[in-house]
């Protein structure tokens, strides 16, 4: 029996936690924020290297070693961006961590400020969170009412500044240039790199953008080492990490698992199986954006390599489930519907891969399909894949190319019921 891992939700799953700043050090809180004053930047840095930690917010990059990108010395100031723009469909991780947890995630922060030798850091929330935005402020002022923040840190470290900064609601913002755009008040439009934020970022100078659970692994790290952390999965794939379920399960929620935990037990152990004794018909992994696996699939490790592997990816870690009767023409429809909305609208192979992709399914949802229009659909979504500014064109691309592949008799007998 597949059992939940508790390091990032410890304390969300005391019943008893008081998540406000006394509470939170009650609970063992900034031990490691003041253990990282105590350590050099490059320290930290090779820390979260060794720790193996990878981005959670999709990409699953190494954290320490897109830090070591950083451009030095050149006379302007450095920036670390948390995006808090969690807009995949699916997804609901760090919603849970910002409104229940805000105090474990901002020490996060702070520490990976420290490690870049950043002086005001940003948070980009996604504009709908705003319970989450009311958490992270309030935790924000008692950080500063306590003299952490605005002045030294903990009275000995550099001055540090927190801004939240709420979005709009465009998905496109999760795409990092597209959110230091925004926050710079322009258009949410993804840039052309290079050159990376790295070099070039918030108002063209050097910045580091990280995800919310990626940041809140850095206490446990700083606290336990980077071998605690790197025991919690396979190789190259270190650490717990949290998982968004839902769909057709027993019991949907946000659940810690350790990165060697079998997809199948997730499904059936902590979602407690299908609702009303049907059959699974497949599983979408990783949000919206991933390759759909068919239940034959599942049985796979949930980890960023064993995923690649099986022709998928784990991406925001937001697991879809769906049972015989989902008629999966409609659950792509929906899916390239959002993209088509969501699509910023830059490079016409998006722009107008995604309209077209739509208009074809919705042809087999009116019975106006055929052998010759599934080809097409298959060909539009590979025609988006590799060929934008972004990883949207491929967010669209990959689901479109999976279902018409797995489940291209479904289109078929849509179309000869139609018929």
């Amino acid at each position: 029996m597949l059992e939940e891992t508790l390091i990032l939700f410890r304390n969300i799953r005391n019943p008893d936690y008081d998540k406000s700043l006394k509470g939170y050090k009650k609970a063992g809180g900034l031990k490691a924020l003041k253990q990282a004053l105590e350590m050099q930047p490059d320290e930290i840095v090779q820390l979260t290297k060794d720790s193996g930690l990878r981005g959670r917010g999709g990409a699953g990059f190494p954290t320490g070693l897109k830090w070591s990108f950083m451009a030095k010395d050149t006379g302007k100031p450095t920036y670390l961006v948390c995006n808090a723009d969690e807009s995949e469909p699916g997804t609901c991780k760090d919603r849970e961590l910002m409104l229940h947890d805000p105090h474990q995630f901002l020490e996060g922060m702070m520490i990976s400020c420290l490690a870049i030798g950043c002086r005001h850091g940003y948070i980009y929330v996604r504009g709908e969170y705003w319970p989450s935005i009311k958490s992270l402020n309030a935790a924000l002022q008692e950080l500063y009412d306590d003299g952490i923040l605005g002045k030294k840190l903990l009275g000995k470290g550099p001055k540090l500044d927190l801004t939240v900064h709420p979005g709009a609601g465009a998905y496109i913002c999760g795409e990092e240039t597209a959110l230091l755009d925004s926050i710079e008040g322009k258009r949410g439009h993804p840039r052309v790199k290079p050159p990376f934020p790295a070099v070039s970022g918030f108002n063209a100078c050097p910045t580091t953008v990280n995800n919310v659970e990626t940041l809140t692994c850095l206490p446990f790290i700083v606290n336990e080492g980077a071998e605690a952390f790197k025991a919690f999965g396979p190789e190259n794939n270190a650490g717990p990490h949290l998982i968004s379920l839902s769909g057709h399960v027993n019991k949907p929620g946000v659940y810690e698992v350790r990165l060697d935990a079998n997809l199948k037990d997730i499904i059936y152990d902590f979602g407690g199986g299908i609702p009303n004794g049907k059959q699974l018909k497949g599983v979408i992994p990783g949000g919206a954006s991933s390759s759909v696996l068919t239940a034959d699939e599942i049985d796979v490790t949930y980890s960023f390599d064993a995923l690649a592997q099986a022709g998928t990816m784990m991406g925001s870690a937001a697991i879809m489930v769906f049972d015989e009767d989902t008629d999966v023409v409609k659950l792509l429809h929906r899916i390239v519907r959002f993209f088509s909305h969501e699509s910023c609208g830059q490079c016409t192979p998006c722009r107008e891969g995604t309209h077209w992709a739509r208009m074809i399914i919705r042809d087999f949802l009116n019975g106006n399909g055929n052998e010759h229009k599934l080809k097409r659909l298959h060909r539009v979504g590979g025609n988006m894949m590799g060929t934008t500014v972004c990883a949207l064109g491929d967010a669209c691309g990959m689901p479109i190319q999976s279902f018409t592949t797995k489940f291209a008799d479904e289109f078929r007998d849509v179309q000869a019921l139609a018929a």
